[in-house]
């Protein structure tokens, strides 16, 4: 009962004395815990720690429910008692009832005797439930900034308010017009809102097509070669912070620690946050069960609305340590070299690049229509079309997911905005704005590719919401977008996230006309629209149609992927799936704007990463 916690889980063979001087030498360089660092760095499983706890005497209690004073809670600030596991409750028989990972650390204990002139009563309880407890009754004011934080700071780019009182004015006034011109002269005003919708899905495509064709000379992106990343001195590198924003992904929990345990580099300079929400006990309970030792931080984002991604990642940033900071989903399997070339490409770039986006593409492409469908879309979008943007300067959406950022950067421009579904997006508009730029690396991300209809249908209707939401958001001044990001970004912006919702939202009308037309031969079309309209609007559809096809080709070559170029020509069906969604996401944009509709994981079968084909 009288060793400490380092001599006995060197006593119990679960570290030997050589990783304890380890960790006392990281505890002593990030300023934390003993306990804290053992458990997130690796060097011990959670099991493993309670069977020596147990062992020692020192079994772990429940404690969700004990009985808290907030006069004392007032006493420690979270980050303090997130760095030592630990935290005061209440005061009872004169003693300070308090909860702890490790009842031998004396910081703490010390901490507990100053402040309250009062001797500790310990209450052992693990990690995990002092973790959850400690944020959930500490953390109001952390999560009250990652929601808020941008909105505050600049209201102009937050999307609390989807639709401005002169957004409003501008739709309806267009939409009374339109129904006036209809009553009026219904043939007429048919005519002219057929030619402009079918004009304008022929142009959007078209401009699509240009990036293509821009993006497919710019061949090696930013590329940093395999020589620059054997120079790379591992003494000389920067801690590097990932965050891990997780919700009901209890079933990926093993997975993703093997995904980052392949990451080449070195281990005490990883900063790995896995962002939990409150209610999310699946998870937690996954984590708390491994029979192996993780490398990352738990970090419980207490409850607040919205309930979405960049909320958590806003609130993780208060945690974090690193000049560096990249997300991943659950399910990704980054190239095991990507934080070292970051970190050389950004050593290389000049100052004012604060973002490198790493491709991404699938593990599980040949799964089944949807997933070959999926590949096509993110080849011909990162091999292509994000080079196009980067080489004609016009703002990139960044992806979800394996975009790395400059940490003093990301903090400068508010973060993510927690109200916008698509917060990447926008924060690759805001960051233009701004006159920073990002870089598209040669190096990419292994996700799964949804292989579900249905699980489809609410990730993209999100994407499309998210798409809509940052539309509204940056045009609610077009003059002074204008004036931020010059004629090319504004034409880019509006041609690649203003038109994308909008071709999707105006495809299925047009095949409407064209089967109207083409296939059931109806009396009624042809009364109302004259023959050069319909040989327009369909000659606009199928060449729209054979450009996008041709797109998809392309996106096969860089990859090799030649068992994908036949499903291009099934790219109509796929487009007629994305209409749903907009259709969708219009709807939800109007009712429940910030509704963050999650997608489901691990649902692939194809789960090995050695799968992957690179």
């Amino acid at each position: 009962m009288s060793l400490a916690i380092p001599e006995i889980l060197v006593n119990d063979k679960f570290i030997t004395s050589a990783e304890r001087e380890k960790i006392f030498e990281i505890s002593k360089s990030v300023g934390q815990s003993f306990i804290k660092v053992a458990l997130n760095f690796g060097y011990i499983s959670r099991k493993n720690y309670e069977r020596s706890m147990i062992n020692a005497g020192y079994p772990f209690q429940k404690i969700r429910q004990e009985e808290f004073d907030r006069d004392v809670l007032d006493k420690i600030d979270l980050k303090f008692a997130d760095e030592h596991l630990a935290m005061p409750l209440r005061i009872e028989d004169d003693r300070v009832v308090t909860i702890m990972a490790d009842p031998t650390d004396e910081l703490f204990l010390d901490f507990i005797r100053f402040t309250f002139d009062k001797e500790p009563l310990v209450i052992v309880a693990s990690d995990l439930d002092i973790i959850w407890l400690s944020h959930k009754l500490l953390g109001e004011k952390y999560v009250k900034s990652a929601v808020f934080e941008l909105l505050n700071r600049d209201p102009g780019n937050s999307a609390i308010i989807t639709f401005t009182a002169p957004q409003l004015i501008f739709i309806f006034s267009l939409l009374a017009l339109t129904v006036v011109g209809l009553f009026l002269n219904f043939k007429i005003v048919s005519i002219i809102i057929n030619v402009i919708l079918s004009s304008f899905f022929l142009v959007a495509i078209v401009f699509k097509l240009f990036l293509a064709l821009v993006g497919s000379r710019f061949e090696l992106f930013q590329a940093v070669t395999r020589e620059e990343v054997r120079e790379v001195v591992e003494e000389e590198l920067p801690t590097y912070t990932i965050h891990l924003p997780v919700y009901k992904e209890d079933k990926l929990i093993k997975k993703l620690i093997w995904n980052l345990q392949s990451l080449d580099y070195p281990r005490e300079k990883l900063d790995i946050k896995l962002l939990i929400e409150e209610d999310d006990d699946k998870t937690l309970n996954a984590v708390r069960d491994l029979d192996f030792p993780a490398i990352f931080e738990v970090i419980v984002v207490p409850f607040h609305m919205p309930k979405t991604k960049p909320k958590a990642c806003n609130y993780g940033l208060h945690f974090s340590r690193g000049k560096f900071l990249t997300i991943y989903d659950a399910e990704d399997i980054p190239d095991t070299d990507q934080l070292k070339k970051v970190v050389a490409l950004f050593n290389k770039l000049p100052s004012n690049y604060i973002c490198v986006q790493s491709a991404l593409n699938y593990f599980n492409r040949g799964e089944n229509f949807l997933t070959r469908m999926f590949t096509l879309e993110y080849s011909y979008w990162f091999d292509y079309m994000l080079p196009g943007l980067d080489t004609l300067d016009i703002p990139i959406p960044l992806g979800g997911t394996s975009n790395h950022f400059k940490m003093a950067n990301l903090i400068e421009l508010g973060a993510w905005d927690p109200f916008n579904v698509t917060e990447d997006a926008d924060l690759g508009l805001r960051a233009y704005s701004k006159g920073y730029k990002v870089a598209i690396i040669n190096s990419t991300t292994y996700e799964e590719a949804n292989n579900d209809f249905f699980n489809w249908i609410r990730q993209r209707s999100r994407w499309i919401k998210g798409y809509m939401q940052t539309y509204l958001v940056h045009m609610r001044s077009p003059r002074k977008l204008l004036k931020k990001v010059g004629w090319r970004g504004f034409l880019g912006f509006n041609f690649f996230i203003g038109a994308t919702p909008v071709t999707f939202l105006v495809y299925p009308l047009l095949l409407g006309v064209f089967l109207a037309y083409v296939i059931f031969d109806l009396e009624g079309i042809r009364e109302i629209f004259p023959d050069w309209v319909l040989f327009m609007s369909i000659f606009n559809l199928m060449v729209g149609n054979i450009l996008m096809i041709y797109v998809n080709m392309m996106a096969v070559f860089k990859r090799r992927y030649y068992e994908l170029i036949l499903f291009a020509i099934a790219n109509p069906i796929y487009w007629l799936m994305h209409s749903i969604s907009a259709y969708k996401g219009l709807y939800q944009l109007v009712v429940n704007p910030f509704y963050w509709e999650k997608t489901n994981h691990g649902l692939s079968k194809v789960n090995n990463p050695t799968n992957v084909v690179k």
